[in-house]
């Protein structure tokens, strides 16, 4: 597959009408339409479902959509990395992080660098640690920042010196929202919003010492913001870190942390072995230093 087609394939995703998507790349109606069934031969499999004024995608076509965007950012990150190289110190950095308070950390050290080398430009992309690991892994990202537990092996590191906290979001006119704290037994009958990452909700039930399958667990999630607004709403109490939804005196909802208390840490990663540009090298090169 050639990275120009798939640049064709995705301006068609896009679109959703090959008309359309000619005049967008400059190239006749017939000329693409060739290209796309093309690319269906070569992959032996129906992309497109081609109808009078719309074209839709096929399972397989919402696959290659997905591969097909990880593919173009890889070589556009890689072909920046090339032109960059003759530059001293500026380009671009590609940083992931989860929502976790030792961002703050992190962001004072980017801070210190962007002051150092102007001409960098940082891309930030926010995930559950799964998700920055796989960012990590395909070369999208040059860092990632996660909490613990999280397997290092195929990683080089650095752990911060510093500890997250856990408590519950609970509603604010609820009974627990009352509490100084809340203990396992406080939680065992409680409906629970927790993580979708399976060695946390693992931990959480091993400190509540449960079962992972005994817990009400009503709903899982990847990022807090959307699961405080359904704890707002009062579907259940959501297992998170402190610091990370912001509170006033109008808040809907009230952190209440753990006791005893449950802590992780925070770690920064990057591929070993791993190629860098000689921006991200430099950038990764002075974190580690900084943060040793």
């Amino acid at each position: 597959m050639e990275i120009r087609i798939l640049r064709y394939f995705l301006t068609v995703a896009r679109e959703e009408n090959i008309t359309k998507a000619a005049n967008v790349l400059h190239i006749t109606q017939p000329t693409l339409s060739r290209q796309l069934m093309q690319l269906e031969e070569e992959l032996n499999t129906q992309l497109l479902i081609r109808g009078k004024n719309k074209i839709t995608l096929t399972d397989a076509g919402m696959l290659l959509r997905r591969r097909a965007e990880e593919i173009i950012d890889l070589a556009d990150k890689t072909e920046k990395e090339f032109l960059e190289a003759d530059e001293l110190i500026a380009g671009e950095i590609f940083v992931g992080a989860g929502e976790i308070n030792a961002m703050h950390l992190l962001g004072d050290f980017m801070i210190k660098f962007q002051h150092r080398y102007p001409q960098i430009k940082y891309h930030l992309y926010s995930g559950n640690a799964d998700d920055v690991k796989q960012k990590v892994d395909q070369g999208l990202l040059d860092i990632g920042l996660l909490t613990e537990p999280v397997d290092v092996e195929k990683y080089d590191f650095v752990r911060l010196n510093y500890q997250e906290s856990w408590g519950i979001l609970a509603p604010k006119d609820s009974a627990i929202a009352k509490k100084d704290y809340v203990t396992p037994q406080d939680l065992q009958k409680l409906p629970l919003l927790i993580g979708h990452r399976q060695i946390v909700q693992n931990e959480l039930a091993h400190w509540m010492g449960m079962n992972v399958q005994d817990l009400n667990i009503v709903a899982t999630y990847d990022l807090i913001y959307n699961a405080a607004i359904l704890v707002e709403k009062g579907l259940g109490y959501a297992l998170c870190l402190d610091k990370i939804v912001y509170m006033s005196n109008d808040s809907l909802v009230r952190f209440i942390p753990l006791k005893p208390a449950y802590e992780t840490g925070a770690v920064i990663v990057w591929k070993k072995h791993q190629v860098f540009s000689l921006t991200a090298t430099r950038f990764i090169q002075e974190l580690y230093d900084y943060f040793h």
